[in-house]
């Protein structure tokens, strides 16, 4: 596993950055094409996509900034700020990235007076798309979204050559949630990580190809905004009920943990767990509120259609 698809020189162009962009191309292509179909301003559309991507990459480089200030801290000027800016390097929040490109979608909807709801649904596909991609990006940089020590059968031992999985994990951590070096040990003269792990980039992958075959489904309602509200709340659910749930990250409140290779490599509750809690709450109501909605276009439907 190298996280380096390209290098020419010191110029070096990684998997992360290529399989992401392959997934939202996808998206993009998916999400205009649909536009024509419903009779929206497909070029308009086009725009909203590449502002939304420049404002989603700050949002999820922002977000993801200020939830790892660890990995920054103590790093004197100005290289705290080229690690900032440098995403060559990794580490961007997925949610940091839907929120910059909504607060976008926003404003094209309120400056052209458009239907918020009939854009955003057209982006899911991309969305899901662009997570495929980030997180088979994830697994092609190997210490990415590394999951805990489990001792459960579905733990991956990755292999030797996943230089920085090794180099991330071997070191020891003052945070005990996330210290995996006691399971560490010298092969071929570096630091291996010799213990299963869930594999929680592929837990990732899978996630988004749920939500890139459900949004196929969500779209065919018609009624602006389920999609949309779909997709915040299965993504949530998935996101931190199962990636989230084995995923090495740090607790804010240390509620739970079990890892080891005698235990299931669980712990409650990371911030991304808290934060999907108000956003599963919300996306419920809204579905209930646009359920209640479409009620009584159904029935006036049905009813024009049984009149002699």
């Amino acid at each position: 596993m190298d996280p380096v698809f390209l290098q020419i020189g010191n110029f070096t162009i990684a998997w992360y950055g290529v399989l992401m962009m392959l997934g939202i191309a996808a998206g993009y292509w998916l999400g205009v094409k649909l536009a024509r179909e419903r009779g929206l301003d497909a070029e308009l559309f086009e725009r909203m996509i590449l502002w939304m991507l420049f404002w989603g990459f700050v949002g999820a480089r922002l977000v993801f900034v200020l939830t790892s200030w660890n990995l920054f801290a103590g790093t004197p000027m100005p290289q705290l700020l080229l690690d900032i800016v440098n995403l060559r390097n990794g580490g961007i929040s997925i949610h940091g990235g839907l929120i910059g490109g909504i607060l976008t979608l926003i404003y094209f909807a309120r400056r052209y007076r458009l239907n918020f709801y009939q854009y955003a649904d057209l982006a899911v596909p991309g969305v899901a798309f662009g997570i495929i991609g980030g997180r088979l990006g994830n697994i092609m940089n190997g210490t990415d979204t590394v999951g805990r020590v489990t001792g459960w059968p579905v733990g991956y031992r990755w292999p030797d050559s996943a230089r920085a999985f090794h180099d991330g994990m071997c070191v020891r951590n003052p945070n005990p949630d996330m210290d995996l070096s006691r399971y560490c040990q010298e092969i071929g003269g570096q630091l291996v990580m010799t213990a299963p792990v869930h594999f929680t980039q592929l837990y990732g992958v899978i996630i988004g190809v749920i939500l890139a075959v459900a949004s196929y489904f969500w779209l065919r309602s018609r009624l602006p905004g389920w999609a949309f509200w779909q997709f915040w709340l299965w993504y949530s659910v998935l996101r931190a009920g199962w990636e989230e749930t084995f995923r090495l990250n740090p607790l804010a409140p240390k509620t739970y943990l079990s890892q080891g290779l005698d235990a299931p490599g669980i712990g409650f509750w990371t911030l991304t767990q808290l934060y999907s809690v108000p956003l599963i709450l919300v996306s419920v109501w809204m579905l209930w509120r646009l359920a209640r909605r479409r009620a009584p276009v159904a029935a006036a439907v049905a009813a024009g259609a049984t009149k002699p």
